[in-house]
């Protein structure tokens, strides 16, 4: 990554702020998938955060399931695990409650005392931040960054994980969006290839609309084959190969 990573700077100057955030969008932008995107979050929190160790990204389906959905390394991943086993922790609080979470110090911090005790036992982390990311309508996440020592979040910290927490929810809507528009794509293509299959067998094997589908079902079946697919060897074909064996 190219500009001044924002740990190198002891005064959080304007100008250089905007140089890495900058940086950090167009990298977020030009991911190639949803992973990608996530991958990228943690993967800057850890750089950019200043005393951040390991990261994580959470997301809350609307039925309440929690799922790890990146993380820079299985402390991260598994600190989401206990949450969720447990159903108290930060990041869940964050979520439900709209809020950002700061544990200064796990080893004294009461309000969630079953999930401090149990990471305590399993991890060297003292300090935790969690911020809500909104993501969708259905969907809501938190992005988790954890520390090995106490009190490693100050107000710069806060400050530069809230605009990465910003960053990070508009990247994931835009990733889910894109993703969608191109699975909405491909449902098109595919709908537009097998209605030009059931034309070619309307016309070639003089079939009604009903029994060309019939049949495009009974083959992809019989051969255990997606029906896009065997749509797909009827059109480049023009009508009905040998490799489909049988009749209409």
């Amino acid at each position: 990554m190219t500009g001044v990573s924002v740990t190198e700077m002891s005064v959080p100057e304007p100008e250089r702020l905007a140089d890495v955030f900058a940086t950090i969008a167009r990298e977020l932008d030009s991911a190639a998938d949803p992973e990608t995107t996530r991958l990228v979050i943690t993967r800057r929190a850890v750089e950019q955060v200043p005393g951040c160790d390991h990261a994580g990204v959470s997301l809350v389906r609307r039925n309440g399931t929690v799922t790890t959905v990146a993380a820079t390394d299985e402390v991260a991943d598994r600190i989401h695990v206990i949450q969720n086993e447990l159903g108290e922790g930060p990041c869940l609080s964050a979520i439900t409650d709209h809020a950002v979470y700061q544990i200064d110090d796990l080893r004294r911090d009461e309000r969630w005392p079953r999930f401090a005790a149990r990471v305590g036992e399993e991890f060297p982390v003292a300090s935790m931040l969690s911020f809500r990311l909104f993501t969708s309508e259905d969907t809501t996440g938190a992005l988790d960054l954890y520390a090995t020592r106490p009190n490693a979040f100050d107000a710069h910290s806060r400050a530069i994980g809230t605009i990465l927490a910003a960053h990070a929810a508009i990247a994931m809507a835009s990733a889910r969006s894109r993703e969608h528009g191109e699975n909405l794509e491909a449902a098109l293509e595919n709908s537009r290839r097998i209605g030009i299959a059931i034309g070619i067998l309307m016309r070639g094997e003089n079939l009604s609309q009903n029994r060309a589908f019939e049949f495009l079902v009974d083959v992809s079946q019989r051969l255990n084959r997606k029906l896009r697919d065997v749509a797909g060897v009827i059109v480049e074909a023009g009508g009905i190969p040998g490799d489909l064996a049988g009749r209409p």
